[in-house]
């Protein structure tokens, strides 16, 4: 059984940083990790993934530069490092998985994950 779970999110102001962390189990070698967000009012965005298969990275145009995906297999944890914040990034962010090959075309289409975490809060003051 499958089951992801987040942490690390808070609040912080522009500018800042924060660490988000995703505890993976009953996940097989080759899968593809994701990072999304969803704010009030929009649809869920994908921000970033990665296949554990290979390390192959995928980012979303606004995040391009300042945050960083990574995952620690033996730990079998998912990270995102997330600098420079700003205000628009204030969002849910939810941990996600999928062991269906994906591209620069389908890695941030939501349906595309059949796994997904709870989610954990991010707010970010100007």
């Amino acid at each position: 059984q499958v089951q992801l779970v987040e942490s690390g999110g808070g609040s912080v102001q522009a500018g800042g940083s924060l660490r988000l962390s995703c505890a993976a189990s009953g996940l097989l070698d080759r899968t593809y990790l994701g990072w999304f967000r969803q704010a009030p009012g929009k649809e869920r965005e994908g921000v970033a993934t990665i296949y554990t298969g290979g390390g192959t990275t995928y980012y979303g145009d606004s995040v391009k530069g300042r945050f960083t995906i990574s995952r620690d297999n033996a730990r079998h944890t998912l990270y995102l490092q997330m600098n420079s914040l700003k205000p628009e990034d204030t969002a849910m962010y939810y941990c996600a998985a999928d062991f269906r090959p994906k591209n620069v075309d389908t890695w941030s289409a939501p349906g595309d994950y059949k796994y997904w975490g709870q989610g954990t809060q991010v707010t970010v003051s100007s």
